[in-house]
């Protein structure tokens, strides 16, 4: 089977785009890891495919894969490449599109800069819905990690997260304990795990240890979350710069109830196509 592809990143978070929307396309999990593998395939953390609305209130249909072959809920930085590509390829002329995930609507609007922004949607605080086991809807949580115990704030952006705040988040220890939260029994969907540094109320520096992809360059959902854990810990104010290892993102949110917006670059790479077996 040979499929046509896009590559694409945001803030270095990069990606495998397929059109879908004339001709579906048969993806086994097998299939994705052969074209995640950055070896023996093009390689990338997501493979994002756009398919034909199946409602009528939506433009698109938004699915992503992990590089591990499982399929999730949702990709932030995905959703800015998303509303790049099917402008450029002339899917849609519209710069703001409604476009329909696994997690809900959400609203991505090609700006005249360059940049995209998205309406991420209200982020879930309820801990039964991210989902996060606890008898406590307190913000933040303790979870015993590896012998020791962390301070959490799980938060839901269609897709789970676990943030904590850290004094450095270069020194922090990303990718042992990362995998050990991913994993935890309490996340029994599995989690992404953010460590964020505040450096003041609106600028942060944060990494993500994402779920089915390891540690990534950037996670928008990840961004918004960590904004969202900050704001109700009283730590930051709305909008604020997230400093990630692929560049920075602007994320607001007005509290509880309200949408999160994410702005940001969204990049073509380059295109090509890969022989599947």
């Amino acid at each position: 089977m040979r499929i046509r592809f896009t590559k694409m990143h945001g803030l270095g978070n990069d990606f495998v785009v397929i059109d879908a929307t004339r001709n579906p396309v048969d993806l086994t999990p097998e299939r994705v890891k052969a074209i995640a593998d950055r070896h023996f395939g093009v390689g990338c953390d997501q493979l994002l495919v756009v398919e034909p609305a199946g409602r009528d209130d939506v433009d698109f249909r938004y699915r992503i894969f992990n590089a591990d072959g499982g399929e999730v809920e949702q990709c932030g930085n995905g959703a800015r490449c998303f509303v790049r590509f099917v402008h450029e390829k002339a899917l849609t002329a519209k710069d703001r599109i409604r476009v329909e995930t696994r997690s809900g609507i959400i609203t991505p609007a090609l700006r005249e800069d360059g940049l995209v922004t998205v309406d991420m949607g209200v982020p879930g605080l309820d801990p039964a819905k991210v989902p996060f086991v606890s008898d406590s809807d307190a913000y933040v949580q303790p979870l015993e990690v590896a012998g020791s115990t962390v301070a959490i704030t799980a938060v839901s952006m269609g897709n789970p997260h676990a943030v904590q705040v850290v004094a450095d988040v270069e020194s922090a220890p990303v990718l042992s304990q990362g995998a050990a939260i991913e994993c935890h029994p309490r996340f029994p969907a599995r989690v992404n795990a953010g460590f964020m540094e505040v450096v003041d109320a609106q600028r942060v520096r944060l990494r993500v240890y994402e779920r089915g992809a390891g540690e990534t360059l950037a996670c928008g959902t990840g961004a918004c979350a960590a904004v969202v854990a900050g704001i109700l810990r009283g730590l930051l104010t709305s909008p604020v710069r997230v400093e990630t290892r692929g560049g920075e993102l602007e994320i607001a949110w007005g509290g509880p109830g309200t949408a999160v917006l994410m702005t940001g670059p969204a990049v073509t790479v380059f295109e090509g196509e890969i022989e599947l077996a």
